[in-house]
C-alpha cells in the first residue's frame, strides 16, 4: 500500500481507484503487489482483447522494438500500410489515418467530416448533429460531441456547431437536421451511456437522412470495434455503412494505437490537414496486424459469440433470482446488467474483494467487458462471484 499513499504527492485526482495495485497479467486473469489473483472482466475498459501477456502480442513487440519503434511520418513504414490495408480489406473503409487513442480518432473523424462539407458547400455547413448519453471522450472536440453534462460542466465554453438528439428516435433527428448539418456521429452500441444498442430501424433510417441530405455519417467504434460484439466491427450487424469510423482500444491489444477509416467520399484530407506525431508507429501498426490476424478468423468471431450467449444466458438466470436486475443487455462480450436500485458502485466494490473485477458505468449500470479469449469456465466462476455479491449487496 506505501505506493498507493504516495500517489497523491505525484499524481493528479482523476481517477476513482480501486484500492488495488496490479503488477501482472496472464490471459484472464492479473495480481496484485500482495499476490492475490483477480478474474479481469474489465479488460482494460475493452482494450486488453486478447487478455495479458499475450504471446504472439508479446512476441510482435519484442521483435519490432528490437527493429524500429518510431521513425516519424515523415517517412513511410511498411506496417502501417499492411495494417491499413487489412482495415480497409475487412471493413467499408478506402483510406485510413492512424493516431493514438479514441479520443483522438473521433477529433480527426470530426475534422474530416468539417472539411468535406466546407469543401463542397462553403464553411456555414460545419454542424455536427450527436446523441444524448454518448461518449466520444475527453479532448475539445470529442468531450464537445459526447452528449452528457456531466463531463462537460468544468470545461465551458465548449467547442462550437455541436447540437444533441435522443438516440434512438428517428423524428428527433430528422428534426434536428438543417442547411448546416454537415455530419452525424453516433455509437452503435452506446458504452459509457449504459450499453444501449441502436435500432434496426433507427440505423437504417439514419443512413438514408445522410443520404438524402449529403451529410457524413460518422460511427464511432472505439469500444464496439475489433469483435468485441461478435463481429469484426459492430455496424455489420445492422449492414449499415458508415461514411467514417473511428477505432481504438482492442485494436493494439492493450498497446496504445488509434485509426480513423474513411470511404472515399470522405477522403479530403491534404498534407498539413491533420497530424500524428506518434500515429501509426512501426510498433503501434505490428501489434495492431498481430490483434487483426488474430480475431478475424471466423473461429474466433463464433466463439465470442458463443461465450457472449452464454455470459447473458448466465445473467439471465441471476435476473430470475434477484429482483434489483432489470435488464440484460447488449452484444457479443460487450454485455450490460441495468439494476433498478442505485448500488452499482457497492457491487464493484464487493465483487473486487471476492477476487472479480468489473466496472459500473452509473450507479445502476454494471459493464461486462472481458478478454474475448474469456471460456465458459471463466464465466461460471465469475457468474458464482457475483451470486455471492447479489446475496451480500441485497
Amino acid at each position: 500500500m506505501k505506493k498507493i499513499n504516495e500517489s497523491s504527492k505525484y499524481l493528479m485526482n482523476t481517477y476513482s481507484r480501486n484500492p488495488i495495485e496490479l503488477v501482472k497479467g496472464e490471459g484472464i486473469k492479473v495480481f496484485d503487489n500482495e499476490g492475490k489473483e483477480y478474474l479481469d472482466f474489465v479488460a482494460g475498459i475493452a482494450v486488453n482483447c486478447l487478455g495479458h501477456a499475450h504471446p504472439k502480442i508479446v512476441s510482435t513487440i519484442v521483435s519490432q522494438a528490437n527493429k524500429l519503434m518510431h521513425c516519424s511520418n515523415l517517412y513511410w513504414n511498411e506496417n502501417q500500410i499492411d495494417l491499413a490495408n487489412i482495415l480497409c480489406e475487412k471493413s467499408f473503409g478506402d483510406c485510413v489515418f492512424f493516431c493514438n487513442s479514441g479520443a483522438e480518432a473521433n477529433e480527426g473523424a470530426l475534422k474530416l467530416s468539417r472539411k468535406y462539407s466546407y469543401l463542397k458547400y462553403g464553411e456555414k455547413r460545419n454542424e455536427v448533429i450527436a446523441a444524448h448519453n454518448s461518449f466520444h471522450g475527453r479532448t475539445y472536440g470529442a468531450l464537445t460531441a459526447t452528449g452528457q453534462e456531466k463531463y462537460q460542466k468544468y470545461f465551458k465554453p465548449l467547442v462550437g456547431g455541436f447540437k444533441y438528439v435522443n438516440y434512438n428516435d428517428i423524428d428527433d433527428l430528422k428534426n434536428a437536421i438543417n442547411d448546416s448539418t454537415c455530419a452525424i456521429i453516433l455509437e452503435v452500441i452506446q458504452g459509457e451511456g449504459g450499453i444501449n444498442e441502436a435500432d434496426q430501424t433507427y440505423l437504417t433510417e439514419v443512413r438514408k437522412l445522410c443520404d438524402e441530405y449529403d451529410i457524413l455519417l460518422i460511427f464511432d467504434e472505439v469500444q464496439t470495434g475489433i469483435a468485441r460484439t461478435g463481429k469484426l466491427f459492430a455496424y455489420e450487424h445492422y449492414g449499415v455503412e458508415p461514411d467514417i469510423m473511428t477505432l481504438a482500444k482492442g485494436l493494439g491489444g492493450g498497446f496504445p494505437i488509434g485509426a480513423v477509416v474513411a470511404n472515399k467520399k470522405a477522403n479530403v484530407f491534404s498534407p498539413g490537414d491533420h497530424a500524428s506525431t506518434f500515429g501509426g508507429n512501426p510498433l503501434a501498426c505490428a501489434v495492431g496486424k498481430t490483434v487483426m490476424n488474430i480475431v478475424s478468423e471466423d473461429s474466433f468471431l463464433e466463439n465470442v459469440q458463443i461465450q457472449g450467449n452464454y455470459f447473458k444466458s448466465e445473467l439471465l438466470r441471476l435476473k430470475e433470482k434477484y429482483h434489483c436486475i432489470e435488464k440484460i443487455k447488449g452484444k457479443g462480450l460487450m454485455i450490460g446488467c441495468e439494476l433498478n436500485v442505485d448500488k452499482a458502485y457497492n457491487v464493484v466494490q464487493v465483487a473486487l474483494e471476492k477476487g472479480l473485477l468489473i466496472n459500473a458505468v452509473s450507479n445502476n449500470i454494471l459493464r461486462f467487458v472481458p478478454p474475448l479469449i474469456v471460456t465458459k469456465k471463466n464465466i461460471s466462476v465469475a457468474v458464482d462471484i457475483l451470486d455471492e455479491t447479489f446475496q451480500e449487496v441485497y
